[in-house]
C-alpha cells in the first residue's frame, strides 16, 4: 500500500478497488463509511448513490412534515376527545386536561348520564340547560339557539353587504379613471395601520350614545360599509381582468353600475367569495367585539364566543362542556374552509386573464 502514499487521510485514487480501500483504512473507519453510505452520505471509503441520498432526504422531509402536521392537528383532536369526557363531580376533571389524550374517555357525570348511557351528554346539556337564561352568568332570556342566531346575524349580514361594498370600491379604484384615485386609496390603506384597540374607547362611547349596544347594531352596521383590506385584495384581482370588456360595454351604452353588476361581479366572483369566506370566519369568531361592546346584564345579543366565556367562567374545574361548546363553535368554520379551500387559495394567488 506504500504506492498510495504514507498519509492515512489522503484519498485513494479512483482506480483503487474495494479490497484495497478496506485494507488501507481501519475496520472502524470503513464500517463508519458503510453506515453513512447507507443513509446517503458519501465518505472517503464509500460513495453513496444519488438515488439513496434522495431517498434519505425525502424520508427526513416527510418525518419533519408529519411532525408539523401532528402539532397542528392534535390540539383539535384533543378538543374533540375532551368534549366527550364525563366526570363524577370534580374528581378526575383536571386530570384529563393536564395530559395528552389519544381517545375519548367516558366516566359518569351525573345519575342521568349513568342510567341513560348518553355518550353525547355534554352536547345535549349545552342545548338544553348549558346556556339557560338567568344561570351561569347568562342573560335572562338566552339559550344555545339564541347564541347561534346571534352569531349568524353578526356574520351573514355584515359579510354579505360589506363584501359587495368592498367590491364596488375595488372596482372604482381599479377600473375607473378619476383624479386622485391612487392618493385616496393610499390614504385608506394608511388607516389600516391604526391599531384597532386605540379607537375602541371612542367606538364604545359613540355606540353607547347611539343606543346600538343593547340591540347588537354595533356589530352589524359598521361591517356593512366594507373593509379596506377586502377592497385591496379584490382590487388586485380586478387588475388582472381585461379592460376591453369595460370599454366594449361603455360603447354599447352601459353605465358603471350596469358594468359592475353584469360584468365585474360574475368575473370577480372567485375573489369575492374567497374574501367573503375569510370575513365570515373573522366575524364568526369575533369574541372581542361582543365582549367589549355588548353587556350581557342588559342585553341578550351576545354572540357565541362571548357566551362560551361566560359558561366557562362558571363551570369551575369541569371543563368538558366548555370543550364541547368549542367544538360546536369551530365546526362550521372548518366545514366551510374544507369545502371552499381551493377557491380561497385560487383567489389569493390572484389568477385571472391578462391582456
Amino acid at each position: 500500500m506504500a504506492k498510495y502514499g504514507t498519509n492515512p487521510d489522503a484519498p485513494l485514487p479512483g482506480s483503487a478497488s474495494q479490497e484495497e480501500i478496506r485494507a488501507y483504512y481501519s475496520p472502524l473507519r470503513y464500517g463508519w463509511g458503510a453506515f453513512c453510505a447507507f443513509f446517503g452520505f458519501s465518505t472517503r471509503t464509500h460513495r453513496a448513490s444519488k438515488k439513496r441520498a434522495k431517498l434519505v432526504a425525502d424520508i427526513v422531509t416527510y418525518i419533519v412534515l408529519l411532525f408539523g402536521a401532528f402539532l397542528m392537528v392534535y390540539p383539535f383532536w384533543w378538543m374533540v376527545a375532551g368534549s366527550f369526557a364525563m366526570t363524577s363531580g370534580f374528581t378526575g376533571a383536571t386530570d384529563m386536561f393536564n395530559r395528552l389524550v389519544w381517545w375519548p374517555e367516558f366516566t359518569t357525570l351525573s345519575p342521568e348520564a349513568q342510567t341513560g348511557g348518553n355518550l353525547f351528554y355534554n352536547y345535549t346539556w349545552l342545548f338544553t340547560s348549558g346556556f339557560q337564561g338567568g344561570s351561569n352568568g347568562m342573560p335572562q332570556v338566552y339559550s344555545y339557539w339564541i347564541a347561534i342566531a346571534n352569531n349568524l346575524l353578526y356574520s351573514v349580514v355584515p359579510v354579505a353587504v360589506g363584501v359587495i361594498t368592498s367590491a364596488s370600491a375595488a372596482f372604482a379604484f381599479s377600473k375607473i379613471q378619476w383624479i386622485g384615485r391612487n392618493a385616496v386609496f393610499f390614504v385608506l390603506l394608511a388607516a389600516v395601520m391604526v391599531p384597532g384597540p386605540s379607537i375602541m374607547c371612542t367606538q364604545f362611547v359613540m355606540y353607547n350614545d347611539m343606543h346600538w349596544r343593547a340591540n347588537g347594531l354595533c356589530l352589524i352596521i359598521p361591517g356593512m360599509f366594507g373593509s379596506i383590506m377586502t377592497a385591496f385584495f379584490i382590487r388586485q384581482f380586478l387588475f388582472g381582468l381585461p379592460t376591453s370588456i369595460i370599454e366594449a360595454a361603455k360603447i354599447d351604452g352601459a353605465g358603471y353600475f350596469r358594468i359592475f353588476v353584469q360584468f365585474i361581479l360574475p368575473l370577480a366572483m372567485p375573489a369575492i367569495m374567497a374574501q367573503a369566506l375569510l370575513s365570515f370566519m373573522g366575524c364568526w369568531n369575533n369574541y372581542m367585539g361582543s365582549f367589549i361592546m355588548i353587556d350581557p346584564n342588559t342585553s341578550s345579543m351576545i354572540n357565541l364566543p362571548h357566551a362560551m366565556y361566560l359558561l366557562t367562567k362558571n363551570l369551575g374545574e369541569n371543563m368538558a362542556p366548555a370543550i364541547a361548546a368549542s367544538v360546536l363553535c369551530v365546526l362550521p368554520v372548518m366545514i366551510l374552509f374544507a369545502c371552499f379551500q381551493k377557491l380561497i387559495i385560487g383567489s389569493l394567488m390572484l389568477t385571472g386573464s391578462k391582456e
